[in-house]
């Protein structure tokens, strides 16, 4: 049965590292930013939206377990904030290992965050899903969310390029 825990200090820099390579991957491959400067700028996001590490209010993160007092399988990070009057929560990201995709690790974390912010008073949980990942999008459809909106981007080319 999977479980979260907080993340410990000493798995912070892995956490960071994957956090900032992964979202520097994906901003790239959709198109939304060149591949140079790609890391150091999701570097720099990451330490705006985290400017305290694990002790940033609002922010929560946790090691997904395997089941509670086990091996640490990936990681969610989720915030708590208030707009006009209504207190709701954001998925940032949530990683499973390779090694443990697929035996619903995702989804269990998903569910858990989703009861902890009903017992927190929260009334929505929203995220965000790049376009080219189907399997999130998947996953996220079964457990009941919806799209919002669209981002939608043309690259331009100059005549002569």
């Amino acid at each position: 049965m999977t479980a979260l825990a907080p993340m410990a200090e000493a798995s912070f820099a892995s956490f960071e590292a994957e956090c900032t390579s992964a979202y520097a991957h994906d901003n790239v491959r959709a198109g939304r930013w060149p591949a140079s400067g790609g890391l150091a700028r999701a570097v720099e996001e990451f330490q705006r939206l985290l400017p305290e590490g694990l002790n940033t209010p609002g922010h929560l993160v946790y090691d997904i377990l395997e089941h509670p007092g086990g091996q640490t399988v990936g990681f969610l990070w989720f915030a708590e904030f208030e707009v006009a009057g209504t207190r709701a929560g954001f998925v940032y990201s949530v990683h499973i290992q390779p090694a443990h995709r697929g035996h619903g690790h995702a989804k269990a974390a998903i569910d858990l965050i989703e009861a902890q912010s009903l017992a927190r008073g929260l009334s929505t949980v929203s995220l965000h899903v790049f376009s080219h990942n189907a399997a999130a999008q998947a996953l996220y459809r079964s457990l009941g969310y919806g799209i919002t909106g669209f981002n939608m981007l043309k690259p331009l080319q100059r005549d002569g390029a």
